[in-house]
């Protein structure tokens, strides 16, 4: 889902999005002429590998998640409490938010069930 960041609305808006079995639902709305937020939460199952075999297993993921997003190069350093995004085609992705931080999230280790019921070896190398 794209929309273009002039036409975000000052009004709460929702969206609803679903990328292979995880789900980003939640609201925006514009706060600024440059500024937008995002109120959301990811959930759904993910797999992800085992960093000891390599083996891929599902998880669930539970996110509650702010976002700013900025229309160009954000200079303000007082906002601290938030993530802030920067688009530069003046187009607000929510496809592209939610593979950003599915990809985050895939990019931690994990441990399968296997690996931590195991303590004969350290790592599997594969």
């Amino acid at each position: 889902m794209k929309i273009e960041f002039r036409k975000i609305p000052l009004t709460l808006s929702e969206f609803d999005l679903e990328s292979n079995s995880v789900k980003f639902i939640g609201i925006f709305s514009k706060i600024s002429s440059k500024l937008a937020k995002i109120d959301g939460n990811i959930k759904g199952d993910l797999e992800v590998d085992c960093c000891k075999c390599g083996q891929p297993f599902k998880i669930s993921v539970d996110e509650k998640i702010e976002f700013l997003v900025s229309d160009g190069i954000y200079s303000k350093e007082n906002e601290e409490e938030f993530i802030v995004i920067e688009v530069e085609n003046h187009i607000l992705d929510f496809s592209e938010i939610l593979e950003s931080e599915l990809e985050s999230l895939q990019s931690e280790y994990y441990i399968c069930n296997t690996c931590k019921n195991n303590n004969d070896y350290v790592e599997i190398e594969y």
